[in-house]
């Protein structure tokens, strides 16, 4: 059975429709006894780092996941849920996160742009400020195959929503990467048996589903 942790972060009901319609059997639950004897965990979720994470450690699912992913469960993270397979997050403040992918979780920086209006005298016009969140649909590309992107092209456009990204120490941990304004951030990372994506893939029309349903079928 897959299970789809709950662990009150949302989204959990699009994700739900997402693999009912591609026939996909699970369960949605945040017991922690329930996840350990999952045979695949996605882990879904839209928020921040913060309460997630006091969610995850006063429920027990925190042990939950590490554990699972130590024993060889396939797991899949989406946007919060892959934020928080890094070490920390920048979020509120800093938060110590699950640790299953080195790395830490950043905020976009374009706030630090100059304002016009606060400094008058001569500077070059670096011209209007990325908006923060970051939303809407931005090309992937891959940088190797993996059978969770069997089936879709790299270059393929996803749909993101988030003021923080996932940077993982190690380079190995990146399977795919995108640019909003002139960042660069790992969109898809790899770590063994848990990958996961910073775009919703429930929201992301056929592509997205692709790799849901190549989770589904894979075996690491």
């Amino acid at each position: 059975m897959t299970v789809l942790v709950d662990y009150k972060a949302g989204n959990l009901a699009s994700v739900s429709l997402a693999l009912s319609r591609l026939g996909v059997e699970h369960a949605v639950s945040g017991d922690p006894e329930v996840v350990r004897r999952a045979e695949r965990i996605v882990f879904p979720g839209v928020g921040a780092a913060g309460s997630a994470m006091e969610t995850l450690r006063g429920s027990g699912l925190a042990e939950a996941l590490t554990e699972s992913v130590k024993k060889g469960t396939p797991l899949l993270g989406i946007c919060i849920g892959c934020q928080i397979l890094l070490d920390r997050s920048e979020e509120d403040g800093g938060v110590a996160c699950l640790g299953i992918v080195p790395g830490e979780v950043r905020r976009f920086r374009f706030d630090t742009l100059p304002d016009p209006q606060l400094d008058p005298g001569p500077r070059t016009d670096p011209g209007p400020r990325p908006k923060v969140p970051h939303m809407g649909w931005n090309t992937v590309d891959f940088l190797r195959p993996h059978p969770l992107l069997e089936g879709v092209p790299s270059g393929t456009h996803f749909y993101f929503v988030h003021s923080y990204y996932p940077a993982p120490s190690e380079a190995s941990a990146v399977l795919g990467r995108t640019d909003y304004a002139g960042t660069v951030f790992a969109a898809i990372l790899e770590a063994g048996n848990a990958v996961a994506t910073q775009f919703h893939t429930e929201k992301s029309g056929e592509p997205g589903l692709r790799i849901l349903s190549n989770f589904a079928r894979w075996r690491p």
